[in-house]
């Protein structure tokens, strides 16, 4: 196709799904999943317009993840406003180490004895496959507010951490695998792989949005200036803090994740000599700019024009990255062991990985349940196979972990975006 062709393809998409948004709200269906099909439609299976070797093209398509999942968990973390020292926090934080940790060695011990995978392949594959996505779980994300419903929180909060926790264990794998350069220092891998790379990463993120939200409010409530641009401010401060975090050798994505946090929790700076324009600047009836730079407002302000940029953002990058995973799926081969790994992973593994991360939690068993089905795989999953895939891997390994993966992530998309809106909607019933 010429630039031209895929300029009118593109507007025809994004105006059809414009049109077509009210329908899909109304249908079991997530937007997702209508990405994934137009995605195997333009694929090399159908129209052939797009070919995304994954085998080929891996150091491209990894950015592309790697930009889509910074983008998200920026959003993830700016859409919670639990207190940080708030007790709910426990749960989320179990589920993205604890619960992650038992999907890593779960599924490493199913590489070994039953897929027949060296044990660097296998841990490798459990990284791969044991973070949650924060992108595709629209349907179950945690409403906004400082007092959120405790399941759609938890889960919100599992997939913005673990994304991030589960670069030591893809480390970790490619460490043990026989391809690779070096081995692995345990001492090391603990100490900065695992423990660096988590707090250093979390710190620094935090630090930084910290540091540039607090700045933002004070020069506009105070003197007028760093007003408006708040899309630069909001893209800016994801590159900052993950640019950082990865030259320190921290996580760059819980980096992105901790700004955003941060970034919420920024106070306004009350002058002595002001008072409120009224609880909402639109119903009084203020513009931006007299809302941007007053001292009461001045974050409000700042934060919901960052939320809002990051959102429309956020839907673009699903889009993209969905629409590739789908073009992918032709060079996914479906080996036999697809059949009964996918459904197993689903069904079976993540819900004891959530058993082992609620238990002493007081988490009630439909709470349970429902977190066992809804560890939705997604671009985290495909930002670490083509992560895997550039490092080099056997042919035969890699073809493994292509299939393996990319069917996950499809059976993922499909089975949760068909039973979110009935299962929710049941949940939030009783």
């Amino acid at each position: 196709m010429s630039f031209d062709e895929w300029v009118l393809a593109l507007g025809v998409l994004l105006l059809a799904m414009v049109f077509a948004g009210t329908l899909l709200s109304r249908l079991p269906l997530t937007g997702a999943m209508v990405y994934l099909l137009l995605g195997w439609l333009l694929g090399p299976d159908a129209l052939g317009v797009m070919r995304p070797d994954p085998l080929r093209y891996a150091a491209t398509l990894e950015r592309l993840a790697e930009v889509g999942l910074l983008v998200s968990l920026f959003a993830v973390g700016l859409r919670l406003e639990v207190p940080l020292r708030d007790r709910r926090w426990r749960l989320p934080l179990r589920l993205a180490f604890l619960s992650l940790a038992a999907m890593v060695i779960l599924i490493a011990g199913l590489g070994m004895l039953v897929l027949d995978l060296s044990p660097g392949a296998a841990v490798l594959l459990g990284a791969i496959l044991a973070p949650t996505d924060p992108v595709l779980a629209a349907g179950v994300q945690s409403q906004p507010g400082a007092d959120p419903d405790r399941l759609g929180f938890s889960l919100a909060g599992e997939g913005g951490l673990n994304d991030g926790a589960a670069f030591p264990f893809a480390v970790l794998g490619m460490g043990l695998s026989a391809h690779a350069e070096h081995g692995v220092e345990v001492l090391h891998w603990i100490m900065v792989e695992f423990a660096w790379a988590t707090i250093g990463g979390l710190a620094i993120g935090a630090t930084w949005g910290a540091a540039v939200g607090h700045l933002v409010v004070f020069l506009r409530s105070r003197h007028g200036q760093a007003v408006g641009l708040d899309v630069f401010l909001g893209l800016g401060l994801i590159g900052l803090a993950y640019g950082v975090a990865q030259l320190c050798h921290a996580s760059g994505f819980l980096a992105v994740f901790a700004a955003g946090l941060a970034l919420r929790r920024v106070g306004e700076r009350p002058r002595s000599d002001t008072h409120a324009l009224g609880p909402s600047g639109d119903a009084a009836g203020h513009g931006y700019s007299t809302l941007a730079t007053h001292s009461h407002h001045a974050s409000a302000t700042m934060r919901h024009a960052v939320e809002t940029f990051n959102e429309q953002v956020e839907r673009i990058a699903e889009m993209a990255l969905v629409l590739l995973v789908g073009a992918m799926l032709p060079y996914a081969v479906p080996l036999p062991a697809v059949w009964w790994f996918v459904p197993l992973l689903l069904l079976v593994l993540r819900p004891l990985s959530v058993l082992v991360a609620t238990v002493g939690e007081g988490v009630s068993a439909r709470q349970r349940a429902m977190m066992g089905w809804f560890g939705i795989r997604g671009i985290g999953s495909v930002f670490y196979l083509l992560w895997a895939l550039r490092q080099g891997l056997e042919p035969a390994t890699a073809q493994m972990l292509v299939s393996l993966t990319l069917w996950t992530v499809a059976a993922s998309i499909v089975a949760h975006g068909l039973t979110a809106q009935p299962l929710m909607k049941r949940y939030g019933a009783r």
